[in-house]
């Protein structure tokens, strides 16, 4: 709701401060006063375009602020436009954007008036009217309907993803594939390599080795060999053993020289005998490590690297297997959702064009009763292709109007006229009622083109939209003025500078006197006795 509205250096208002209540407020003056202006300052608040020509003659900027409760929370906001064509917004105290100030304060006031493109003229709104004309039936099945497209949606998103994760993988099946049976072939063992290249020498060398181990065999076991040297030498010092301590040292030494020879030549028959002389299986021990070298180049450099990527393709063959699996998965949930989806819409589908008929009449009944006698609704539908389905539904929805019985019905965007217009949207909101979320509403040229008892009219369908929303209105027709529960009254004053504006809450005579220059023009006894009774009519009603 708002609260307070401060103006300062706008078109001819040199300074206005306007305190406003719930219920009715109307704003009053004679044409020209600067009722517009005023208007002019709500639009900027809620983030309309700023013209720098509304800046008042001789001033460097014109202010306006304005005092919101939503939520149970005031919301403070300024624009300041400048004569260079500067606009600064402000709310709460922090300074914003004029897109971030449509967004926040926008949603609180519904402007109508002449050539205003508010939510009522915006199409993709009236599926969202309709359903809150409509809450037994259309709610739920809304509801039901878009808690079935978010989980079509989010199958439609996980399916591409998973479509992406798996022509990836295919991509380089190929590559993996051709590493995993190229590896396999080969089957290497950890540390293959190194174990061949390690025994290579031996083997390539082995009948020489083999003859070297057999010829110091013999020189050490043979006859007249180093053993039997030795043991002739063990022998000779064995016959003068215990004379010299210094000579039995010795005659231990020359035994274990013998004991070494001796385990020396049993090893290296040992060696002789062990060594394998096999052309054919050094040919083979050649051929398996060029393959693992080969292996190694391409997926190296160490054999331990070869065996790990071998694991690795295997795991993204896995991969692939598994991404097939879940991608079948996948258009399956798609196909369970979009079955939900399917019969959510038909159900929607249904209940909003069993609710339009009902809608319709009752706003023809709502206009019929602000002088747009013969005014007739339609409502719209057009089936949207299955890949066009939205949040809202399955199909757009669009309220058109006729003026006149013969004529065709029209997009209400296209209504030229503004009080037309406006009692179209007044029409609406009294269709509504307590539906409608936006809490202030603005009309401007409500009454246009009308008088008497249709204004009248107009005016009680005011005052009771009043009961469930605060609405300011721009009128100049008395019988619409005398339902407001507040009265303001724009007033144009000399100065030395030239003409300014002035906005003064009126009451008691003051209001009587006001109204009562709305009747005739001017004030007299027989206008302020009309006055005071229409006063105490809409008192009454």
């Amino acid at each position: 709701m708002l609260e307070e509205l401060h103006v300062r250096d706008l078109a001819l208002i040199e300074e206005a401060w306007l305190g406003f209540g719930s219920g009715m407020t109307v704003l009053t003056g004679e044409t020209g006063a600067g009722k517009t202006v005023l208007l002019g300052a709500l639009k900027l608040l809620v983030g309309e375009r700023a013209d720098t020509s509304a800046v008042r003659a001789g001033a460097v900027e014109a202010v306006v602020e304005g005092t919101f409760t939503a939520s149970g929370c005031d919301l403070i906001v300024r624009r300041r436009v400048s004569a260079d064509g500067r606009s600064r917004c402000v709310v709460d105290g922090e300074m914003a954007t004029v897109g971030a100030l449509a967004e926040r304060v926008g949603p609180l006031v519904d402007l109508h008036g002449q050539h205003e493109h508010q939510a009522l003229l915006a199409t993709a709104t009236h599926i969202g009217f309709l359903d809150r004309w409509a809450p037994e039936s259309c709610e739920p099945a809304r509801a039901t309907y878009r808690e079935a497209f978010e989980a079509y949606a989010q199958s439609v998103g996980a399916l591409a993803q998973r479509e992406r994760l798996v022509a990836e993988a295919l991509h380089d099946a190929d590559r993996l594939r051709f590493l995993v049976d190229e590896v396999d072939k080969v089957a290497p063992a950890p540390g293959e390599d190194e174990m061949i290249e390690a025994r290579l020498p031996a083997w390539t060398h082995a009948e020489r080795l083999a003859e070297a181990a057999s010829e110091a065999v013999g020189l050490l076991r043979g006859d007249g060999g180093a053993l039997d040297a030795v043991s002739a030498a063990q022998a000779a010092l064995a016959r003068l053993a215990g004379i010299d301590p210094a000579l039995d040292d010795l005659a231990a030494r020359v035994g274990e020289a013998g004991t070494l020879v001796d385990d020396a030549s049993a090893t290296l028959r040992r060696y002789r005998d062990g060594v394998e002389h096999d052309p054919a299986a050094l040919d083979a021990a050649h051929v398996r490590l060029a393959a693992l070298t080969s292996l190694k180049r391409r997926y190296g450099p160490t054999l331990g690297d070869v065996i790990d990527a071998r694991e690795r393709a295997a795991h993204g063959l896995a991969a692939v297997d598994a991404g097939e699996e879940a991608l079948a998965e996948a258009r399956a949930l798609v196909e369970r959702t979009g079955s939900t989806l399917k019969d959510a819409g038909g159900a929607l589908d249904g209940v909003r064009r069993a609710a339009a008929p009902g809608f319709s009449e009752a706003l023809g009944r709502e206009a019929a009763e602000l002088a747009m006698t013969g005014a007739s609704f339609e409502i719209a539908f057009a089936d949207l292709p299955w890949g066009q389905w939205n949040p809202e539904g399955p199909h757009t929805c669009e309220f058109l109007y006729s003026p006149a019985e013969g004529q065709p019905a029209r997009s209400l965007a296209r209504i030229a006229s503004g009080g037309e217009l406006s009692r179209v949207m007044l029409a609406l909101k009294g269709v509504l009622g307590s539906a409608d979320r936006v809490e202030t509403l603005v009309f401007d040229e409500v009454d246009a083109g009308i008088g008497g008892a249709t204004a009248i009219s107009i005016g009680q369908r005011l005052a009771r939209l009043a009961r469930t929303h605060q609405v300011i209105v721009v009128t100049h027709l008395a019988q619409v003025a005398a339902f407001a529960d507040a009265h303001l009254v724009v007033r144009k004053l000399a100065q030395d500078e030239g003409v300014a504006t002035t906005v003064v809450p009126v009451e008691g005579e003051d209001r009587v006197a006001e109204i009562a220059r709305m009747l005739s023009g001017a004030v007299s006894d027989a206008s302020r006795m009309h006055a005071a009774e229409l006063l105490a009519q809409a008192r009454e009603a």
